[in-house]
């Protein structure tokens, strides 16, 4: 059985994986309740255990939306520059630089904290990079 966390393969009966201890059981997305790896449906409530629950399509942002969440990490004035400029500069090809930045640690940060102290903290480390950026 392969473990879904790092891919393991790990004989069919365990419960937890050899290399990375995550549990192998499989939850019931309805009652909770741990079945054994490999079961299709919960033993508990008949729930089944290979159906994925689908999220719904992420939705479109207006072009104000996508501008108030793009001001706050540019530094004053630049936002109007470039609203006065949009019809000259649409759909044009531009040279840029791009920053790449890995954090160490994020993997094991985010499986501790929940998504919601994740994203404010990524969000204030992005801002203090941009703002770098903008400086330099």
């Amino acid at each position: 059985m392969k473990c879904p966390k790092c891919q393991f393969d790990n004989r069919e009966d365990a419960k937890f994986c050899n290399e990375c201890a995550a549990s192998l059981l499989l939850s019931c997305p309805s009652c909770g309740i741990e079945n054994r790896p490999g079961a299709k449906f919960c033993d508990e409530c008949a729930t089944s255990l290979t159906t994925q629950v689908e999220q719904p399509p992420p939705r479109e942002l207006s072009f104000e939306e996508k501008l108030d969440k793009v001001q706050r990490y540019l530094p004053g004035g630049l936002t109007e520059k470039i609203l006065a400029q949009r019809g000259k500069i649409e759909g044009e090809r531009k040279q840029v630089t791009v920053v790449f930045c890995d954090m160490e640690g994020y993997t094991s940060l985010s499986e501790k904290l929940g998504p919601e102290d994740v994203y404010s903290i990524m969000d204030e480390v992005y801002e203090i990079l941009i703002h770098n950026v903008h400086e330099y």
